[in-house]
């Protein structure tokens, strides 16, 4: 078994590309319960990588892909609509399959290369957190919580071989 957790960055005032002191103040707070990982990867943004760094881990990579979501994506689903709404919409459009199923090919090939029982972080985006896990689960699995993740949460998904066996929402109480 390996273990993925993928969150969403912390806060920031919108449209600064760094946290804020309360976004820092919450990925430490996070940072402090999670224990130690393999492996942390990055989005390119700079709120992503200093999500990382607040939490307390050194990034390994960054990765552009879990950065940005395309044009097309974004006529299709809003990047905040929640799990189920990633599912439907991976079901009904082809663009947003392919976008879930890219994703998916990148969330495996990071796990493939941990060691047994081995543990990997990534810190990217609202909906790119969502549309990743939407395309690893199986059509037949479903998620505990709906709603899009809130800052600095995310999901845990637990692998056997390329197949998720288990999802645990990571939810947080959010700063005020």
């Amino acid at each position: 078994m390996r273990i993925l957790e993928v969150r969403r960055h912390s806060h920031r005032h919108s449209p600064a590309l760094h946290l804020s002191q309360t976004g820092v103040d919450l990925a430490r707070r996070v940072g402090a319960g999670p224990g130690k990982f393999d492996r942390v990867i990055t989005g390119t943004l700079p709120r992503a990588f200093e999500t990382a760094i607040a939490m307390g881990y050194a990034v390994d990579e960054q990765i552009e892909q879990l950065g940005m979501m395309n044009d097309a994506v974004t006529a299709a689903i809003q990047w905040n609509a929640g799990y189920t709404a990633w599912m439907k919409a991976a079901h009904n459009s082809p663009v947003v399959a392919q976008y879930t199923q890219a994703l998916a090919w990148l969330l495996r090939s990071l796990v493939s290369v941990l060691p047994d029982g081995g543990r990997a972080l990534i810190i990217s985006h609202g909906g790119i957190v969502e549309a990743g896990s939407v395309g690893c689960v199986p059509a037949t699995m479903r998620f505990a919580d709906d709603a899009a993740c809130g800052y600095c949460e995310g999901v845990r998904l637990t692998f056997d071989g390329e197949t998720v066996v288990n999802t645990e929402m990571l939810r947080v109480d959010q700063p005020r």
